[in-house]
């Protein structure tokens, strides 16, 4: 999968999701937030929705380590 450069609002939003489903609290109104931002972001990149999810919590949940 290729990876996807994504604007910090929609990590910042897939971070928040994250945060709350971890604590056992996600609410639909964070959900619906993600579900909207990701598909306009899809749309804009020309991606498929699903691809973008995947990455965006790929890229949230399990980061990268920084080279350094």
């Amino acid at each position: 999968m290729a990876d996807i450069a994504f604007p910090e609002d929609l990590i910042a939003l897939e971070t928040t999701a994250w945060e709350e489903i971890q604590a056992g609290r996600l609410t639909v109104e964070t959900a619906t937030a993600v579900q909207t931002r990701l598909t306009e972001f899809a749309a804009e990149a020309g991606v498929d929705r699903y691809t973008a999810e995947m990455g965006l919590k790929r890229a949230v949940r399990h980061p990268e380590p920084a080279e350094g």
